[in-house]
C-alpha cells in the first residue's frame, strides 16, 4: 500500500508515520513531501497513491492549489487546526478531517472508515465544489484567537497583550514573546502552536524561529536568496524571512 503525507513540520509528520506503522500489519511504503511543489512533483512522476494524509498549509501555500493543479483519485484524510465544529461540516465522501495535534485513537477511526468506504481497486475523485467550499469555509470561520498570555515573573504574574508583541522568537530551546519595549517574555508553547493561536490576519511565520507582528514593521530591504529583511519600529532589531516563505508572506503582505 502506497501512502503519501503532506507535512511541513517535521515532528509532526514522523508522528503521522510512526501512527500508520502503528496501524498497518502489512509492508505500506510512505513518502513524505513538505510543499505544494514537491506534491505535485511527486503526483505527477508516480502513480496515485492508495491514501493521502494532507495537511492544509504548507510551506508554500495551502494544498487546495495542489489538488486543483492536478487530478487526484486518491481519497484524502485532511489535516488541520481548525475548531471540530468546521470540520464535520465536510465529513463527506469518506475524507476525514483530523484536528491537530493528531491522537492515535483519530487517526485510527479515519483509517478505519477509509477500508470500510473504499475498496483497493477503487477511487474516488476530489470535487472542486468541495474544495472551493471548503476554502470559503475556512475564511469565514469565526475561530477565536489568543488575546493574552500570563507571563510569570520573580515578582508576580503578569498579562501580556498580543496586541503588545512585536514578534516572536524560538532561540535555545525556549520561545519568547519580544513586546513593544523589546522585552523578552517566555512563552510555554511551542512555534506549531503559536501558528494556531494568533490572528493569521496580524502575525505570520516568516521562518522557523520566528513569527512577526504586522503592526511593527517599519520598513523591508530585498536580501540575497529571494528573502526580506524587515526593520522593527523602533530601530532595534531587524528579522529576515527564509526562502520558502517569502513568497507567501508577500501575499500575505498584499492581503492586508
Amino acid at each position: 500500500m502506497n501512502i503519501l503525507v503532506l507535512e511541513d513540520e517535521k515532528l509532526a509528520a514522523q508522528n503521522i508515520i510512526r501512527l500508520l506503522s502503528e496501524y498497518f500489519s502489512e509492508e505500506i511504503f510512505i513518502q513524505w513531501v513538505q510543499s505544494v511543489r514537491q506534491g505535485l512533483e511527486y503526483l505527477q512522476r508516480n502513480d496515485p497513491p492508495d491514501l493521502i494524509l494532507s495537511d492544509i498549509e504548507l510551506l508554500d501555500g495551502q494544498a487546495f492549489s495542489l489538488y486543483q493543479q492536478h487530478d487526484i483519485s486518491s481519497p484524502i484524510i485532511f489535516t488541520t487546526a481548525y475548531d471540530q465544529y468546521l470540520l464535520e461540516a465536510f465529513q463527506t465522501n469518506g475524507i476525514a478531517y483530523l484536528l491537530k495535534p493528531i491522537k492515535d485513537e483519530d487517526l485510527f477511526s479515519a483509517l478505519d472508515k477509509y477500508f470500510k468506504l473504499f475498496k483497493p481497486e477503487s477511487t474516488v475523485q476530489l470535487d472542486a465544489n468541495m474544495i472551493a467550499e471548503f476554502k470559503q469555509a475556512l475564511s469565514d470561520s469565526k475561530k477565536e484567537y489568543k488575546k493574552r498570555f500570563t507571563i510569570k515573573k520573580a515578582t508576580g504574574i503578569f498579562l501580556l497583550n498580543t496586541a503588545d508583541i512585536s514578534y516572536i522568537l524560538a532561540e535555545n530551546d525556549l520561545v519568547y514573546a519580544i513586546d513593544h519595549k523589546h522585552k523578552k517574555h517566555v512563552l510555554n508553547f511551542r512555534m506549531s502552536d503559536l501558528e494556531e493561536m494568533l490572528d493569521p490576519q496580524l502575525f505570520f511565520r516568516i521562518n522557523r524561529s520566528e513569527i512577526l507582528n504586522i503592526n511593527f514593521i517599519e520598513k523591508m530591504e530585498s536580501y540575497f536568496g529571494n528573502r526580506l529583511v524587515i526593520h522593527l519600529k523602533g530601530g532595534k532589531e531587524s528579522l529576515k524571512t527564509s526562502g520558502p516563505k517569502t513568497a507567501a508572506f508577500r501575499k500575505w503582505l498584499e492581503g492586508h
